[in-house]
């Protein structure tokens, strides 16, 4: 059994206009991850997702999903393969129903296999009520659903989701996010890319940056965020304040009067924060990491690289 779902050796593309779109990019993925592949937009995150979808013709170099090169095995790579793309890729005057019900007769699934899968997909993806309108009366959100529905039909054991919460709202996003980490705890691979960063931070163990067309960072998403000198803390406060109280050596602001925001250095103790607003009758009733932190590593990795 292959230890990797994704191996990428050496991978490059170079378009007929002479754009250099990856300059050889080795990337290995372990088979349970959840991993995040964050890039600025024309870094390359399109071109690797579509090649390794068979969509885009590589230059050169290799790629394996499960063992199988995409080469010498497309057929049964493909079978362990699910991507949704940005792009909308089913018919919107068909029905939600027929169309996941479609996709699986593309892999060999009879249609009486099929029904209950595709009814118990729907209805953990809140698309069941939904089944028999015609896909083009769907929000942007739901759409979004409806193409995870149709690449994971087959029950993929690798799931490549290309910006799935782009134009979704926050209780749609949030939604998503518990489903994707149900499919991944029993025992998806899912390679994430997204332009919410705080997305990744919360459903990431691991990442990859790519700039340019080259890997810049890749490492686990703990240890990415370790390299932080200072973190960001938002206090949620019993009491309204002011003003931002003044402590040595920790930076406070008020975000508004029942919220307190801290930089805290990482050679500093959050308790000894928590000890000094105690001292000025600062009661603290929750308190959570600002989700920026991951946001300015990315731009820190990015702006040195093309320094």
């Amino acid at each position: 059994m292959a230890e990797f779902a994704l191996e990428i050796n050496n991978l490059q593309k170079v378009y007929d206009n002479n754009v250099v779109a990856l300059k050889g990019i080795d990337l290995k993925v372990k088979k349970g991850d959840f991993y995040a592949l964050l890039g600025p937009n024309g870094a390359g995150k399109s071109s690797t997702i579509g090649i390794i979808g068979s969509l885009v013709t590589k230059s050169g170099g290799t790629v394996s999903v499960f063992g199988n090169d995409i080469n010498k095995d497309l057929n049964k790579a493909k079978s362990l393969l699910g991507v949704v793309s940005q792009e909308i890729n089913f018919s919107q005057f068909e029905k939600v129903l027929d169309i996941v019900v479609t996709q699986a007769g593309f892999y060999g699934i009879p249609k009486s296999i099929a029904m209950p899968k595709v009814e118990s997909i729907l209805k953990r993806l809140s698309l069941w009520d939904k089944r028999n309108v015609q896909a083009r009366t769907l929000s942007g959100g739901y759409k979004r659903r409806l193409m995870i529905a149709k690449a994971i039909i087959h029950e993929p054991k690798l799931l490549i989701l290309d910006e799935p919460t782009a134009g979704v709202d926050i209780e749609l996003r949030r939604e998503m996010w518990s489903f994707l980490k149900e499919i991944n705890k029993n025992g998806t691979t899912i390679i994430l890319t997204t332009h919410y960063l705080e997305e990744a931070e919360q459903l990431c163990r691991n990442i990859g940056i790519i700039d340019q067309g080259s890997i810049v960072a890749n490492t686990s998403m703990k240890d990415l965020l370790g390299t932080l000198n200072v973190q960001g803390f938002v206090f949620d406060l019993h009491q309204p304040l002011e003003k931002a109280p003044t402590i040595e050596g920790f930076p406070l602001k008020l975000e508004d009067p029942l919220t307190l925001i801290a930089a805290v250095n990482k050679d500093r103790s959050i308790n000894a924060l928590f000890s000094e607003l105690t001292k000025l009758n600062i009661k603290i009733k929750s308190m959570r990491n600002e989700s920026n932190r991951l946001e300015e590593l990315f731009i820190e990795m990015v702006n040195s690289n093309e320094k």
